[in-house]
């Protein structure tokens, strides 16, 4: 296999995982050409490589950005804007797991304390209800707390420990 073709695997691959990582398949494909990119690439050039719009690519950008794992970065001479990717993966993890804990966890969360604080808990039904969202917002609570612990804490030993296990 050449260059070409394994860096067009690992980026058709990268963007298939974006859909079970909560994001959408240009934005994982995106993501993963500016990862592999030794240097910053232009909108004009992620465009051509991937064969998306202009309006596709640049609404992918804001959102890689939003997440804060992409970077503009300016050339100097040059009126295009560039841009790359977060190239430490310790921190391009941190960065994924603060991301995912804000959009899907927090908001599950909110959700569980709101059901499982109903007021007509009369029944064995509605008290079963209750029990188990309760233990379920214990749950997940607990586990954002930590991810948030892990996460503010990068150089911390648990981090270290939770890298070297995973290695």
């Amino acid at each position: 296999m050449d260059y070409n073709e394994a860096k067009n695997k690992f980026i058709q691959t990268w963007g298939a995982l974006g859909s079970q990582w909560g994001i959408n398949k240009t934005m994982a494909q995106y993501h993963a050409l500016l990862m592999v990119s030794a240097e910053a690439v232009s909108m004009e050039e992620v465009m051509q490589e991937l064969q998306i719009s202009r309006g596709n690519a640049s609404m992918n950008l804001r959102a890689l950005m939003d997440w804060g794992i992409v970077y503009k970065e300016y050339k100097q001479g040059e009126r295009r804007e560039f841009f790359t990717a977060e190239k430490d993966l310790d921190e391009l993890a941190v960065k994924i797991a603060r991301e995912r804990s804000k959009r899907e966890i927090k908001p599950a969360l909110k959700v569980l304390k709101e059901v499982s604080a109903i007021e007509d808990a009369d029944t064995n039904e509605a008290k079963h209800f209750v029990g188990q969202t309760k233990k379920l917002y214990d749950f997940v609570s607990r586990a954002d707390n930590m991810i948030d612990k892990v996460t503010e804490h990068k150089d911390n030993w648990l981090t270290k420990l939770i890298v070297k296990m995973m290695s």
